[in-house]
This record gives C-alpha cells, sequence and structure tokens, in this order.
C-alpha cells in the first residue's frame, strides 16, 4: 500500500503530509524541526521507508509573478541533496498561498495564535499535496 508525501520546505522546519493509500486524500503528518539537511533528510528517509512513500510532492515557493526566487532556490537545493541520497519520483507543486490557506484553516479551527506554528507547515504540506492529488486525478 504505497502512498505519495508532500513537503513543505522551509528556513526552519519541513511540514511532511500523506496521501491515503488510494491517492485521494492528504492527511498532515508531522512538522520537523530542520537541525542540519542530513539529519532532516534522514527524518523524510525513516517515513519513506515506514510509509512505504513513491513519490515526493515538493511544494516550490514561487514569487507571485511566476518566477523563481529566492526561496525556491534553496528549496531546489535541499531537493539536489534528497535525490542525491534517495532513488524516488520528486514532482515540484506551486505552492503559492498554501501558507495563508493553512493560517485560514487554523484560524476557523479557533486554534490560538501561539499554537499555529507547530501545526501552519503540516497543513501547508496537506494542501500541496491535495492540489497534487487534485490535478492527478482529474486528468
Amino acid at each position: 500500500m504505497t502512498r505519495i508525501m508532500g513537503l513543505d520546505v522551509g528556513d526552519k522546519t519541513i511540514g511532511i503530509a500523506l496521501s491515503d493509500p488510494m491517492f485521494i486524500t492528504s492527511q498532515p503528518f508531522e512538522t520537523i524541526k530542520r537541525k542540519k539537511a542530513k539529519l532532516d533528510i534522514d527524518r523524510i528517509e525513516e517515513i519513506i521507508n515506514e510509509k512505504d512513500v513513491s513519490t515526493l510532492i515538493v511544494g516550490l515557493p514561487k514569487n507571485m509573478n511566476n518566477t523563481i526566487g529566492p526561496q525556491a532556490m534553496k528549496v531546489m537545493s535541499f531537493v539536489d541533496l534528497i535525490k542525491k541520497r534517495i532513488d524516488i519520483e520528486i514532482i515540484y507543486q506551486d505552492e503559492r498561498m498554501t501558507t495563508l490557506e493553512s493560517e485560514a484553516v487554523l484560524i476557523d479551527m479557533s486554534v490560538r495564535r501561539e499554537n499555529r506554528k507547530e501545526h501552519i507547515d503540516k497543513i501547508a504540506a496537506s494542501f500541496i499535496l491535495q492540489s497534487y492529488l487534485d490535478r492527478r486525478n482529474n486528468e
């Protein structure tokens, strides 16, 4: 029962979401507090092996005019490190607005401002993955 993993890669954290085995829905899974790239990738690899992940969907933070900026370049550099260690299909997914959408969900759920930070990245990863799954399933 393979799954697809979504990643929201930030400077301080990496949000992780997983699909269901039928690739219909995405669920927030975990937020990694970033330490070193090697340790971050170790944890990602553990989850890939534990959850039998076949594909990684990585949010690419493009500028609003659809160009690649400094943050997107950081994400792409991190993905290059993943590619050197893990043999897995990796697909970029436009992630513009996912953090704002995630914040809105947490506000709707009445999550206090000081508690939102621990949830926002894995929820953003879930939006990134769900966007991919919806597009994939509608093609």
